[in-house]
């Protein structure tokens, strides 16, 4: 099993490769970022706060830290036309020797498309576009030449040159939508994800299979990683604290070394290939990076 961290965005350049760095040197597997423009709101007003564009630092990081595994969590595909960012993709992934995994989503934020002017639609409209994009971004970063003509996209007889260092990119799908992002996934993706507890994450991995199953496809051909906030300690009177302040939209997991091995036992056994830690949970500074010591130390050699 594998085990990346996701810096956030929303933190200095510095903090970041600082963490990045640490954590490839510690024997992390993975290095993810975000694909956001600003703060989320509950609606379209735009929010004020410091957020890092993902192709600018993903490229930085692909220079600066050696070995690790690196990929966006995810972009969306209405940020960037798909022969754009494969091309970007394509180029990250020479400066990094051949490490990226290019995550792609069909969007969401509210606020960054009304403040920016970049059409988001209806949810049937977002996932017939992003339906399209991912069959662009697959054959853009696999073949020599493209065409597609689509309501959404066009290309033409498109090259995306110098291409990705292995002639095939890895194209994660993230969304745990089951009609339509899951079956766009089993049928063009080399890696989904989405956030997920033990028991979500079981039903999902059962819905990918049942689509992969329709279009003939192995399941074990798609590496499949999920995320979850990580509050991890050995001090137990901490632990009880952030049990009773808990509340929010992702899933946790909480708790001394030996009750998170166990609970990252539960995703592996319900089909998870690799844990993609959040660090805004993990504390700041030194605590952050000793945090990722204590699960890098005591829960990852568990499953490896």
């Amino acid at each position: 099993m594998r085990f990346s961290i996701w810096p956030t965005a929303a933190q200095s350049w510095d903090g970041i490769v600082e963490l990045a760095t640490h954590c490839e040197q510690t024997g992390w597997d993975g290095v993810y970022f975000a694909d956001h423009f600003m703060p989320n709101s509950q609606g379209q007003e735009p929010l004020d706060g410091d957020m890092l564009e993902c192709w600018s630092a993903l490229a930085a990081l692909a220079a600066l830290v050696p070995r690790v595994q690196l990929g966006s969590l995810v972009s969306s595909v209405t940020y960037r036309h798909p022969a754009v960012l494969a091309n970007i993709a394509a180029a990250t992934d020479q400066i990094s020797g051949g490490r990226l995994t290019l995550g792609v989503g069909a969007g969401w934020q509210l606020n960054e498309h009304a403040a920016y002017g970049i059409e988001l639609g209806t949810v049937r409209e977002r996932l017939d576009r992003f339906a399209e994009a991912v069959q662009i971004l697959r054959s853009l970063l696999s073949q020599p030449r493209t065409s597609f003509s689509g309501r959404y996209f066009q290309v033409q007889d498109a090259p995306n040159q110098p291409g990705p260092v292995r002639g095939r990119l890895p194209l994660l799908v993230g969304g745990a939508g089951e009609q339509r992002t899951m079956r766009i996934a089993a049928r063009y993706s080399d890696h989904w994800n989405c956030w997920s507890t033990p028991d979500v994450l079981a039903h999902k991995v059962s819905v990918l299979r049942a689509h992969c199953a329709e279009v003939s496809r192995d399941p074990a051909e798609i590496h499949v990683s999920t995320q979850a906030v990580l509050y991890l300690s050995t001090d137990q009177s901490w632990l009880d604290e952030r049990r009773q302040q808990l509340a929010g939209r992702h899933p946790v997991i909480i708790g001394t070394p030996a009750e998170v091995t166990d609970i990252v036992r539960q995703y592996a056994e319900a089909g998870a290939d690799e844990l993609i830690v959040p660090d805004f949970s993990l504390g700041s500074g030194g605590r952050k990076k000793e945090t990722c010591d204590l699960f890098i130390e005591q829960v990852a050699p568990a499953f490896r």
